[in-house]
């Protein structure tokens, strides 16, 4: 091969692994049933949405799942980072540039509905012996600024938490939306009316998808314009219901 074909050659394979390197990669964590792994695969609504909207975007991004808490300590230390799905919160504003509404949600405490000390009020439940949820995250960050000096955060994920619940190891959790409550009855074969949803709403907003504050604002901006289509063609409205069949709570 002669000298200037292969000095070609070589430069065609380093950009070729340059462009590689800085390609965008898209993170999420185990979070029914927005984003979560079934038979091996990653699914979930939020992950439906993300995969309609590089469909659109003509995007191919890596999509990795990752142990709870690590993505979004991804998002915060790697460059060209995108992560789903995040509560867009005041103190997160500034951190990172933002694409959505993909869905609303409220957080509410859940009991057994054959206890016979139903709760009912915010001051019973902060008085209330054990509310369990997750060991780190936003909901015990939420409750701890509530001022409930009684949580128990011992749950790793979600689906302890029921288990602890049918256990008799808990008497109030708290950590799923009403979608993920009926994902986890559905998985956990939780019979209709077993579940009773503490009328105390402890937290409400949207979820999103986050980029690293260093993404192009062109590449936001098409993602954004993308999530608007689906918006307005019904898909999002169809990904959503699909993931939020009543269970009869």
């Amino acid at each position: 091969m002669k000298p200037s074909i292969l000095t070609a050659a070589l430069l065609c394979l380093l950009l070729g692994t340059a462009a590689r390197a800085e390609q965008y990669r898209v993170v999420t964590e185990e979070w029914a049933p927005y984003n979560y792994q079934e038979n091996n695969q990653l699914t979930g609504m939020a992950t439906e949405v993300v995969r309609g909207i590089m469909a659109l975007t003509g995007d191919d991004f890596a999509m990795v799942l990752l142990p709870s808490m690590r993505s979004l300590h991804v998002l915060d230390t790697r460059t060209k980072t995108i992560m789903y799905t995040l509560f867009r919160t005041a103190e997160r504003e500034a951190l990172y540039k933002w694409v959505g509404p993909i869905v609303e949600e409220s957080i509410y405490p859940y009991q057994l509905a054959s206890t016979r000390q139903p709760v009912n009020t915010l001051e019973q439940l902060l008085h209330a012996p054990r509310v369990t949820t997750r060991h780190a995250g936003l909901i015990p960050e939420t409750l701890q600024s509530q001022g409930f000096g009684n949580l128990e955060k011992s749950a790793t994920e979600s689906v302890q938490l029921y288990r602890m619940l049918l256990a008799g190891r808990t008497d109030i959790i708290v950590g799923d939306t009403a979608a993920g409550v009926a994902y986890y009855s559905r998985q956990l074969k939780i019979a209709p009316g077993t579940l009773r949803q503490i009328p105390v709403e402890l937290y409400r907003s949207s979820l999103y998808i986050a980029f690293s504050p260093d993404s192009d604002d062109r590449l936001v901006a098409n993602w954004a314009n993308a999530l608007e289509q689906l918006r307005h063609s019904g898909e999002l409205k169809r990904i959503q219901d699909r993931y939020s069949r009543p269970v009869g709570l």
